[in-house]
């Protein structure tokens, strides 16, 4: 990644003569995500993370097991909803062997966000006050065991003063502060590894476990994420832009694991 512009809100330059798409940047974050991985159990929640974790697998991080989203494991980096493809299944993933996956921290899943917060909550519950509540989301679901017990990253498609919030409503996922006074032992594996939105990528590695600017998608600027966020960001001196796909990579995503183009329904820019 090139430095594209400092903390003031330069503007960055725009895209590129490949016309690599908004959708697109994002799918090569999410990619990232998995970078350096090994054999673990990938899990992505979203079409930008479904095709981040299969660009990966198909490129820099092979041993990435990925799941049918059931009971099995598949063969390779099959397409998404691509007709006429067939899964090939590898063996069978009942939740005895994925909770077991899930404990021994050989996990690394991309869960979506409905509120996310500067400490790393997130919220997929509910949305106002929890007695009455406005608006009834899909319920903690497994989100408190998948962020003490495995690493967890957070795909937001809309980045907006109403997801990324002061404070969560509910507390789904764990963040650094909630896990810091549950002590180590019962959240040794807690890692909140990045943020991926419309906008850019985000992580905790400031003082404080904070959320962090990492970088901003090409023709966005910093001022734009942060008249966008309820919260104090941290950002440092210089703000990189998003990397490009490579050729490789970028001709993966149009012409074998996307050829439908379901991520320009996902992200519009």
């Amino acid at each position: 990644m090139s430095d594209a512009h400092s903390g003031s809100g330069d503007n960055p330059v725009a895209g590129s003569d490949r016309g690599v798409t908004r959708a697109e940047y994002c799918a090569i974050a999410c990619a990232d995500i998995f970078r350096g991985n090994g054999e673990v159990m990938a899990s992505a929640f979203g079409t930008a993370p479904a095709i981040g974790a299969r660009l990966a697998k198909s490129t820099f991080s092979p041993d990435l097991v990925l799941t049918d989203g059931d009971a099995a494991l598949v063969a390779g980096a099959p397409p998404l909803e691509s007709p006429g493809t067939a899964m090939v299944l590898e063996s069978h993933m009942p939740y005895r062997k994925v909770f077991d996956v899930v404990w021994s921290g050989r996990r690394n899943l991309i869960m979506m966000a409905s509120q996310i917060d500067r400490e790393g909550n997130q919220n997929i519950s509910a949305i106002g006050d929890w007695g009455s509540p406005t608006a009834q989301l899909i319920g903690v679901r497994g989100a408190p065991g998948n962020t003490v017990n495995h690493s967890t990253s957070y795909w937001i498609p809309r980045h907006s003063t109403r997801s990324f919030v002061e404070h969560v409503d509910v507390v789904s996922g764990v963040g650094y502060a909630r896990a810091a006074s549950a002590g180590p032992s019962a959240t040794r594996f807690h890692e909140i590894h990045r943020v991926v939105s419309d906008l850019g990528v985000f992580d905790f590695e400031a003082p404080g476990h904070v959320m962090r600017v990492r970088s901003v998608h090409p023709g966005v600027t910093v001022d734009d994420v942060r008249a966008a966020t309820g919260f104090e960001l941290a950002v440092p001196d210089r703000v990189p832009q998003t990397r490009e796909p490579s050729p490789e990579e970028l001709q993966l995503i149009r012409e074998v694991l996307d050829p439908r183009g379901l991520r320009d329904r996902e992200v519009k820019a």
